[in-house]
């Protein structure tokens, strides 16, 4: 077995820091909108894929896909949102063993209710520390890293 390719100083300092930033920015974000909204950190997540839909719905497979969840995490979390009505199934017209999910009206007036807040938050947390040029850097960046995992070049 080779030996690993260990990160050098730079690159484990670059490496920690994405990580603390990612694991303290997502656990603020989420604290916030639960303590102002009836929305956990993963339901907005659901319900913002799901409204930037033309119809407002997604199989389960391409939900899960959109989220980078497993199958089974999107369809036990939509199953617990539906519970609450703030999404339903809605049978495929083409497989009739299939089904898609949507937004309902509760799901709807709840996003459209903790949208604001979460967009501050974000604002504040995050794009208001940064520069244009920073902001650049960090989307360029993002894409360098996810273009290849997403399978492009």
């Amino acid at each position: 077995m080779p030996e690993p390719h260990w990160l050098n100083e730079r690159e484990q300092t670059a490496w920690r820091s994405f990580l603390q930033l990612h694991a303290q920015l997502t656990a603020e974000l989420a604290r916030r909108l639960t303590s102002e909204s009836r929305l956990s950190y993963p339901d907005y997540e659901v319900l913002v894929v799901l409204t930037d839909q033309p119809d407002a719905r997604l199989r389960v497979f391409e939900l899960a896909e959109a989220l980078g969840w497993e199958k089974s995490r999107a369809s036990h979390h939509v199953a617990r949102m539906a519970e609450r009505g703030l999404v339903k199934k809605v049978p495929c017209p083409t497989d009739r063993r299939g089904a898609f999910v949507a937004v309902t009206a509760r799901g709807r007036r709840y996003i459209e209710a903790a949208a604001p807040g979460h967009v501050a938050a974000v604002r504040e947390l995050f794009v208001d520390r940064l520069s244009p040029a920073q902001l650049d850097v960090i989307a360029r960046v993002a894409e360098n890293v996810l273009t290849p995992l997403a399978g492009g070049a």
